[in-house]
C-alpha cells in the first residue's frame, strides 16, 4: 500500500499527501500525475457511507444524548478522513499512472 505502481517497491507519496516526483528504486516519474479533486471525493463517499448508517442504527437502538453524538461521530469522521485520504489519493494516483489518462503524459 503507497508503493510505486511500476515496481511496487519504492513509496508514491511523501509526508502525508504530496506525491514523490520519482519513485526512488525504479525511476519512473509521477510528478506530472494530477490527482486533484478525486481523492477527497472518494474519502467523503465512503466515510459518509460509513457514518451515516452507524449514526441511524445507534440513534434508533440506543437514543444516547445529544452530546454522545456530538462527540463521537466527528471524532470517528475525522478519523476515518485521516486513514482513507493518503490511500484514496494512491489509489487515483496508480490509475491515473496505469491508464495514462490525460494529462497524465508520462515524463
Amino acid at each position: 500500500m503507497g508503493q510505486c505502481p511500476a515496481c511496487g517497491r519504492g513509496r508514491l507519496l511523501r509526508n502525508y499527501l504530496k506525491p514523490v516526483d520519482h519513485c526512488t528504486h525504479c525511476g519512473e516519474a509521477f510528478g506530472h500525475l494530477r490527482a486533484d479533486d478525486a481523492p477527497p471525493w472518494m474519502t467523503i463517499l465512503i466515510v459518509g457511507h460509513i457514518i451515516i448508517p452507524a449514526v441511524l442504527s445507534v440513534e434508533q437502538s440506543y437514543e444516547p444524548a445529544t452530546w454522545v453524538h456530538l462527540t463521537i461521530w466527528p471524532l470517528l469522521t475525522l478519523l476515518l478522513t485521516g486513514l482513507l485520504l493518503p490511500r484514496c489519493k494512491g489509489v487515483v494516483l496508480g490509475l491515473l499512472w496505469s491508464t495514462g489518462a490525460p494529462g497524465s503524459e508520462r515524463a
